[in-house]
């Protein structure tokens, strides 16, 4: 585990020929659910030879509807997911909302995780820094990849260079997300691992009923288009029954999908770097 984060942010090592994973469910909904979704995960990655980080929010504190889920409780969502990692020896991540979330779910996962709607956030940003974990920022769906360099300045100037920058998508319209790929190329020139969500890209959000929509038959399209266009990572949530999840269900890939994906992702990526090297 701690060789992967070495890795990952040693001489760009980044680069290397395969890509890494971040996925796990959108929430902590239960121990059986985040235990059954991390061994199935890290056993396809094994196979596919996949560095692995297991992903799920502690806390939704950002849900369209004051009624839908939001979690177990902190001390217990954070403490399932330290399980997953100690358990299955992977490291972890999840969201952080305030600043003053930082110090204690750094106790708890290895990357700490800044939502798009709050990328801008100085104090969060400082905060997060401040803990010495790696940083990813969710690219803003309303900012281009370019102007995520303050972003990182902020993080930098705090003393923290483990920084990650994902792309989730730009807003389009009132209830819609297009992924704009000029953003994966443009934000590696910030000097950091990119990631791709192709999860939360897929969106649509509704802000009449309060439950979002989305595309999930695009996230091998969104995921594809990813690796060719350079991403180091893919962002990706699942679950064994989507249509049960208490968040972000109409966008999350059913955990039976995910092996044949990567696998034909693996292949890809394979056929970019020989191309890569052949330029």
């Amino acid at each position: 585990m701690e060789n992967f984060l070495q890795q990952l942010f040693a001489q760009q090592s980044y680069k290397s020929n395969n890509f890494f994973l971040i996925a796990g469910p959108c929430v902590v909904e239960s121990e059986d659910l985040v235990m059954e979704v991390a061994e199935t995960v890290s056993g396809i990655c094994k196979k596919l030879e996949i560095p692995y980080v297991f992903k799920a929010s502690y806390r939704k504190a950002n849900r369209t509807s004051a009624s839908s889920f939001t979690g177990l409780g902190d001390e217990v969502g954070l403490g399932l997911i330290k399980k997953v990692g100690d358990k299955y020896q992977l490291p972890t991540t999840s969201d952080v909302h305030a600043h003053d979330e930082c110090a204690e779910a750094a106790k708890y996962i290895d990357i700490l995780q800044i939502p798009a709607f709050l990328c801008r956030q100085t104090d969060l940003l400082l905060a997060a820094a401040d803990t010495g974990k790696i940083v990813n920022v969710k690219k803003g769906q309303f900012l281009s990849g370019p102007s995520m360099k303050f972003a990182v300045e902020k993080i930098r100037q705090a003393g923290n260079d483990k920084i990650m920058l994902t792309e989730r998508g730009t807003t389009f319209g009132y209830q819609d997300l297009v992924v704009d790929y000029r953003n994966i190329p443009w934000m590696k020139e910030h000097g950091t691992p990119v990631i791709m969500d192709c999860t939360h890209s897929l969106q649509q959000p509704n802000q009449t009923s309060g439950v979002t929509g989305g595309n999930p038959q695009l996230i091998g399209t969104v995921a594809k288009a990813a690796i060719a266009t350079g991403a180091n990572g893919l962002f990706i949530e699942t679950h064994p029954n989507p249509a049960m999840a208490k968040s972000d269900g109409a966008n999350m890939l059913r955990l039976d999908l995910l092996e044949p994906l990567l696998y034909q992702l693996v292949e890809l990526r394979m056929t970019i770097a020989k191309l890569e090297s052949m330029s």
